[in-house]
């Protein structure tokens, strides 16, 4: 029983990042770069 418990809970944890990072894309940051083009040196295309 334990073993669900977190079982359900390490599967929603994934969840939630993983509904961030597509949020993230959609407003158009990601991992790579932040939108912040100072910061990456202009190659990022923003």
């Amino acid at each position: 029983m334990g073993t669900l418990i977190v079982g359900a809970i390490v599967v929603g944890a994934v969840a939630l990042v993983i509904r961030g990072m597509i949020r993230d894309k959609k407003n158009g940051k990601s991992i790579q770069c932040g939108g912040d083009c100072k910061h990456c040196g202009g190659h990022c295309g923003h």
